[in-house]
């Protein structure tokens, strides 16, 4: 029974959530097992440059740690924070919800490049985080059911409990400011005067993602948490997602 009920949440993942959080977890295995090494994933530009080991600008973003608390806690808010922007402001636009992953890992191999980063998946799991989170502006969350605060504040909620675990703050800083300049490009600046849409998402991946016809008069709630888990959220009674082009007045 618990092998069907896990099996069917599976398959009811949006696709490219599943994908993602599948190739995490099966990382965390290969490298638990020694099937790989860490120190065949991590981010190095030398070897990227020098000795051509070119996947070294994907895995980083695929291990998140030998199996731990860190490890679950991370895979839990990517899970969740990723198929609630996949199911919820992306719902109907796979190829945008992928051209934003695009966006994400190549503008943090960018910072990567200049900073000592070795392992980047914490840093896009944060921007799924921090973009979620400004476009739920009304939704009140609690942070293990001890601290009320509303969504803008869950990133910054989230670097305070890595200070408390003793990690590094960069990977989260660098996530929010990458969160920020995708909102601030997608969400704003199209809609100030004169502005227009800088990040409109390459004719091929609709071609390739967007096989269905999205429904006109969807408009998700919120509070849409898949799973069941109630870390780090929990949302006010009858909320609705804010309309986009007034999330910014």
């Amino acid at each position: 029974m618990a092998y069907h009920t896990l099996r069917q949440e599976y398959m009811l993942m949006p696709p490219v959530t599943r994908a993602y959080t599948t190739v995490c977890l099966l990382t965390s295995i290969a490298v638990q097992l020694d099937v790989v090494s860490p120190f065949q994933l991590y981010f190095n530009p030398l070897l990227i440059t020098q000795k051509f080991e070119i996947w070294r600008l994907l895995t980083p973003f695929f291990f998140f740690g030998t199996f731990s608390f860190n490890f679950l806690f991370n895979m839990i808010f990517t899970y969740r924070y990723c198929r609630m922007l996949e199911e919820g402001s992306f719902r109907g636009r796979t190829a945008d919800f992928v051209y934003m992953f695009i966006f994400g890992c190549i503008t943090t191999v960018i910072c990567a490049w200049f900073v000592n980063l070795l392992f980047l998946g914490h840093s896009l799991t944060t921007m799924f985080v921090y973009i979620w989170a400004r476009r739920n502006p009304y939704v009140r969350m609690n942070f293990f059911g001890l601290l009320p605060f509303r969504a803008p504040y869950l990133p910054w909620v989230l670097v305070a409990f890595s200070v408390l675990l003793g990690n590094s703050v960069l990977v989260d800083i660098l996530g929010i400011a990458i969160g920020h300049l995708y909102f601030f490009l997608e969400d704003v600046f199209p809609n100030q005067p004169g502005g227009r849409r800088l990040l409109a998402t390459p004719r091929l991946l609709k071609l390739l993602f967007d096989t269905h016809i999205e429904d006109p008069i969807y408009n998700p709630a919120p509070d849409e948490r898949p799973g069941g888990f109630d870390w780090g959220a929990a949302g006010a009674p009858g909320a609705a997602e804010q309309p986009r082009e007034n999330e910014n007045q």
